[in-house]
């Protein structure tokens, strides 16, 4: 782990956030590939899992990566991206999204990013931050994006009934975030994406939450036969 103790800092909507080189580029590469609604959830995102790491005791906050865990965050909807340099037709848009972060940090993240550990812990970070059930359980990093992405969207106390003590973003700081990065059409942009992905490639989300969109949302979508029940039915032998 390389410590961030030492970096400069700045403060957005009232949360102190690390202020490095790489994670400002990420900021603008974020901006450039995505429209406002997902920029905006993406950096509000950032900062609710930044209030998460800074409410720590100083012991615990001297052992996460901040740098990994700002650009993993901030880079975690790439596959949401209407710039195929982006995203592909077979993979899963959180896969999508970490192949891109860890492509971006190979190129431009010099010697501090020659560690494969660390380039895992940001792909890690993306491709399992909306499988809460398994994030909650990984490195720190890991946890608190997945934590942190699902407290921007649904506030503190649902974020809570998933990841628990967790989640300290207290209401009040979650929205001079909202403030700051404005959650306008959230949910039309949000359902938005679940579509375009499920009819886009559904072959893609018939194993997790994206398909739940495209039963309820897009007509004829029909996950029978796609399910792992159905390829056990069908083929699992004694």
């Amino acid at each position: 782990m390389v410590a961030v103790s030492h970096l400069l800092t700045r403060v957005i909507a009232g949360i102190p956030v690390p202020n490095t080189p790489l994670i400002n580029t990420s900021i603008a590469l974020a901006r450039a590939a995505l429209p406002d609604q997902g920029y905006n959830h993406v950096m509000r995102s950032w900062l609710n899992g930044q209030a998460i790491i800074n409410s720590l005791p100083k012991a615990n906050r001297s052992l996460i990566d901040q740098e990994a865990f700002g650009i993993g965050t901030i880079l975690h909807d790439l596959g949401w991206s209407n710039d195929t340099a982006y995203t592909s037709p077979d993979k899963r848009f959180e896969i999508d999204g970490a192949i891109a972060a860890r492509s971006f940090l190979q190129t431009h993240g010099g010697p501090t990013w020659h560690s494969p550990h660390r380039l895992q812990l940001v792909f890690d970070i993306i491709a399992l931050h909306s499988t809460t059930s398994i994030a909650r359980y990984k490195q720190p990093e890991v946890a608190i994006a997945s934590g942190g992405i699902m407290t921007e969207l649904l506030g503190p106390e649902l974020g809570k009934t998933a990841f628990g003590d967790l989640i300290t973003v207290k209401q009040a700081q979650w929205e001079e975030i909202a403030r700051a990065y404005p959650r306008e059409d959230l949910k039309g942009y949000f359902n938005g994406v679940m579509v375009w992905l499920c009819v886009s490639k559904p072959d893609t989300t018939w194993d997790n939450f994206v398909s739940d969109y495209g039963e309820v949302l897009v007509e004829g979508f029909n996950r029978t036969g796609h399910r792992v029940v159905d390829l056990t039915e069908r083929a699992l032998v004694d």
